[in-house]
């Protein structure tokens, strides 16, 4: 099944019609024509099965024949990752943990980090790519950077975990897991969380995590860190 995606269409759409890029895309690039089928998603756990009514590729309109709700999951996770100093690093992170998936991403400027400033609408573009390639109904909401003083003083719900190198006392992740609970992760620059951060943390109830033997890159270590939660909940 090949996905396309819209936030404007929804269970009380008839018809749809999809902007200039992506008809363009349909009707020059994919060639679809008259009485095709497409499926298209909100992003929100809907998808709809549609025919092509005019293959126009400034304007192509689809027909609405049926719809279906899919559940969403019973163990979402958050993680949050500090940007990596080489943005395709972290944009390849994007793009394997939606594909494995993730619900919720937050950019995280720590006292260590080497970038700070994202490219918001590219990793936007980069997370909906990966969730129609890989047939995913649930658009993993991105939110903007945030700096981790601000982000720990914040409510939060359900399992909170901070993964960190420092030799402390640490349980392994699989060890700590709750199934069907909230968790968010969190997720440091290569330097690590400063001591200060990781006591900060701690102070907020955050349980101190380790993703194995291994010093890993942010990114990976973000990877593991969601596959780890998606298999545990299977």
């Amino acid at each position: 099944m090949q996905l396309f995606y819209s936030s404007l269409i929804n269970e009380t759409s008839t018809s749809f019609v999809f902007d200039k890029e992506e008809s363009k895309h349909i009707i020059k690039v994919l060639r679809k024509k008259d009485g095709d089928i497409l499926f298209v998603t909100n992003g929100l756990g809907d998808l709809f099965k549609t025919e092509i009514s005019l293959a126009s590729d400034s304007k192509c309109t689809v027909s609405i024949l049926s719809f279906e709700k899919k559940e969403p999951t019973k163990h979402p996770l958050h993680l949050v990752v500090a940007p990596t100093k080489m943005n395709d690093r972290y944009e390849w992170f994007l793009e394997k943990a939606t594909e494995i998936g993730i619900q919720e991403i937050t950019p995280i400027i720590c006292d260590r980090s080497e970038r700070k400033v994202i490219n918001k609408e590219r990793f936007e573009k980069i997370i909906l790519t990966a969730m129609k390639q890989c047939n995913q109904f649930y658009l993993p909401k991105l939110n903007d950077a945030i700096t981790f003083k601000n982000f720990i003083k914040q409510q939060h719900q359900g399992q909170l975990l901070i993964a960190h190198c420092e030799e402390t006392d640490k349980k392994s992740l699989k060890s700590v897991l709750n199934t069907n609970t909230k968790t968010t992760i969190l997720i440091g620059p290569e330097g690590d969380f400063s001591e200060k951060e990781i006591e900060l943390a701690l102070d907020h109830n955050f349980i101190p995590v380790t993703l194995g033997n291994t010093r890993l890159r942010t990114e990976t270590a973000a990877v593991v860190a969601c596959h780890s939660v998606v298999f545990f909940n299977e």
